[in-house]
């Protein structure tokens, strides 16, 4: 992958160029029960508040569904998100964004699930990316599927969480699946059949993208509805509708 196109800017690629790309539509399909097969748990290691819900929250919900835990791992609370505006500073941030998380869980059937916070700085997982990836052995099990962040996303934060995720999941011996999300935003569609080569589709139903776009709707902050935000939200119509699909893509 060439480093120099790993650059979040922009409106990005936009979802019609995504829907028109033959490799996306061809990829191989399993639903959530067939993905879990032979895993006890799963667990979605987020390197943000939302990030979770966007890129799997529909897999979080069919697992709940299924019987099965669902642990979540936020890394940071996502209090850097604003750095210029005055009426959104880090502290307030903080807990507005701990509490949409609350919220999207409580839309996916999870209110009641295993969520671990470990309050990294926001922008900074890299400094920590070795206690991370410790923190994560500690809490993992071998029979778990982890998902985490694809390691080159292009966001530092997301890159340093793949990184931990994919070296505790080795020293466990469990399961790792990664997910993009801002990859979405700068990969070259005709570029994914060699970034994603191992990428599979999981299906969605009806009801589970209905409980997944109301968990999105819970993170105001980043949708631009709030008060005193004053400039683009970090998910403006354009990002939000790359996982809106009756599909996640998941790699490995």
């Amino acid at each position: 992958m060439d480093v120099v196109t790993r650059h979040i800017a922009g409106d990005g690629v936009s979802e019609a160029q995504w829907q028109a790309c033959a490799w996306l539509d061809a990829l191989p399909v399993c639903d959530a029960a067939t993905l879990l097969a032979g895993h006890a748990r799963l667990v979605v290691v987020s390197p943000h508040p939302d990030d979770e819900v966007l890129a799997c929250g529909g897999l979080m919900a069919a697992t709940q569904a299924l019987g099965l835990p669902v642990v979540v791992m936020s890394v940071t609370d996502g209090e850097a998100c604003y750095p210029d505006q005055s009426a959104w500073p880090p502290r307030r941030l903080r807990s507005t964004r701990q509490q949409e998380l609350a919220r999207a869980l409580d839309c996916l059937g999870l209110a009641d699930g295993d969520h671990h916070a470990f309050h990294i700085d926001d922008g900074a997982v890299a400094g920590s990316e070795a206690a991370l990836a410790a923190r994560l052995l500690a809490l993992l099990r071998a029979d778990d599927l982890v998902l985490g962040p694809w390691r080159l996303d292009a966001h530092p934060d997301h890159e340093a969480v793949g990184r931990a995720c994919a070296l505790a999941a080795a020293s466990r011996g469990c399961t790792l699946r990664e997910f993009p999300v801002w990859g979405w935003h700068w990969l070259d569609p005709q570029d994914a059949s060699h970034a994603w080569a191992s990428a599979t589709r999981v299906s969605l139903s009806a009801q589970l993208m209905q409980r997944k776009r109301a968990a999105i709707t819970q993170f105001s902050t980043q949708l631009g509805a709030v008060d005193g935000l004053d400039c683009d939200p970090i998910l403006p119509p354009t990002v939000v509708q790359r996982f809106e699909r009756d599909y996640e893509v998941l790699i490995g």
